[in-house]
């Protein structure tokens, strides 16, 4: 059976054009692979790719990526939104198509090893992949970020799991592991007050008490006069998009502050559009069978 696995590598690039380019380059014209997104954002300075692929050309294409991004961004000169500590901060394997969790965890310390001896690339292993509870968490291996990774990394519960006990100089560090399909889901608000961003992100996120499968962090979008709670949704079916979009709605009405809307990174599943429609129109014994490009595909 033809294993199909989705990967979605974030770059520590959003602003130039030429250099993102040169980065998913590495994603195109490669049999076995096919490049489905990528997007950039300038506040975050950040861009997310999304690609499919049998395992083998998907693993050659994602270590290609791997060291254009190393040879072309600077994380010495790079500033943004978003947390990060690598060039390639964070590299997901996602089982798509018989494919299972494991084949993605193996897949993920192939490249991690791989990665780690050819650009002498500190790599950490994350969510089902980490080597310890401790690391299981994303943001608790970025926490610090490429200024204070040279410091934490030689902490003996922070050593890495592939290459060198240093951080790269102006590559940093990457996190790659296996996980469930994410959703990243922003919303804006109608205010530039940062400080209401972030304290509703601690409302909604788990880390803080809030829901189970929510990570979220306040973004101050200064060229846009707003702030956005940014959202990464970990499990879309055990944690709704509507119910963390309305919590976000009461908990800004406290603030006198309304939504200005939402958008979302990269691909999303059709299943997590179809339980928000449901809910939203009060559809009764709704199904996925009942959209017609779900028929069609059949």
């Amino acid at each position: 059976m033809q294993q199909i696995i989705e990967c979605v590598p974030n770059f520590s690039e959003g602003r130039d054009p030429q250099k993102i380019e040169k980065i998913v380059d590495n994603f195109r014209g490669r049999k076995g692979v096919k490049l489905l997104d990528y997007s950039a954002d300038e506040d975050h300075n950040r861009c997310v790719v999304t690609v499919v692929g049998e395992l083998a050309p998907l693993r050659d294409a994602v270590i290609a990526a791997v060291g254009t991004a190393v040879e072309i961004i600077d994380l010495t000169t790079h500033s943004g939104q978003h947390p990060r500590m690598g060039a390639v901060d964070v590299i997901p394997f996602i089982p798509i198509k018989g494919a299972t969790m494991d084949d993605c965890i193996e897949l993920s310390k192939e490249v991690g090893r791989t990665v780690a001896e050819l650009y002498s690339l500190p790599v950490f292993l994350y969510e089902k992949s980490a080597s310890a509870p401790h690391r299981e968490n994303l943001a608790a291996i970025r926490k610090g970020e490429f200024e204070g990774m040279e410091e934490k990394i030689q902490l003996p519960e922070w050593a890495p799991d592939f290459g060198p006990r240093h951080r790269h100089p102006t590559a940093g560090t990457v996190a790659i592991g296996a996980r469930m399909p994410l959703v990243a889901f922003n919303i804006n608000l109608n205010t530039p007050r940062l400080d209401i961003a972030t304290a509703i992100s601690k409302k909604i996120r788990h880390i803080n008490g809030g829901y189970r499968f929510v990570k979220a962090l306040g973004v101050d979008l200064a060229d846009r006069g707003i702030v956005q709670v940014s959202i990464n949704m970990t499990d879309f079916t055990r944690t709704a998009l509507y119910r963390v979009f309305e919590t976000v709605r009461f908990e800004a009405q406290r603030w006198g502050v309304t939504i200005a809307g939402s958008e979302i990174i990269g691909l999303v599943p059709m299943q997590a559009l179809v339980d928000t429609a449901e809910y939203y129109l009060g559809l009764e014994n709704f199904s996925i069978d009942q959209v017609l490009e779900t028929r069609i595909a059949e």
